[in-house]
């Protein structure tokens, strides 16, 4: 793998490498060159399928991270590429015209962290979510239970238990 990353910096500019173990490298790349890399490891260096694509909230740091994740099933490596968005305006590129399950990602991606695929099929329409009309929930600025509590009532008869306490009473009777 390191004879890839040598021959592709020879032809693009890339950004951090990441060794996680012999045949699975991440790299990082600026989100402008990502198409031309992508379509390079494709068609030249045998990384035919699209294992997945996705997203991390970088809170702290404005950004998301988008992950493409590329398997060469020839000689048996993977390799990901890591893209840093900006979160106060997540657009990328599509790349469903390079791997057509893309743009089951994309969608998915556009739903759950409002990241946006312009020119990707179907991208506007309701995925997963039926009805959703606030933050996406993958995003870390969601407020999971602000939301149960504006959606949902509460149950008559439902009680809240300390885990420790409860499990403790459920395997040693005796003492309580």
């Amino acid at each position: 793998m390191r004879e890839l990353y040598q021959r592709l910096q020879s032809l693009f500019v890339l950004g951090e490498l990441t060794e996680q173990r012999a045949n699975l490298f991440f790299i990082t790349v600026d989100k402008d060159r990502l198409r031309p890399l992508l379509t390079h490891l494709r068609d030249r260096e045998g990384f035919s399928h699209l294992v997945l694509l996705t997203a991390v909230d970088w809170l702290e740091d404005g950004q998301f991270q988008l992950t493409y994740l590329l398997c060469d099933r020839l000689s048996r490596r993977d390799l990901g590429l890591r893209v840093m968005l900006d979160r106060a305006n997540p657009v990328m590129e599509s790349i469903h015209d390079l791997w057509p399950t893309a743009a089951t990602y994309q969608r998915e991606l556009r739903e759950m962290f409002g990241i946006d695929f312009p020119g990707s099929p179907r991208l506007h329409e309701e995925f997963i979510l039926e009805g959703w009309n606030t933050t996406p929930p993958y995003r870390r600025d969601f407020d999971t239970l602000e939301y149960a509590r504006s959606q949902y009532a509460e149950r008559a008869g439902r009680e809240t238990r300390d885990p420790e306490t409860h499990m403790r009473a459920q395997l040693y009777p005796e003492k309580h």
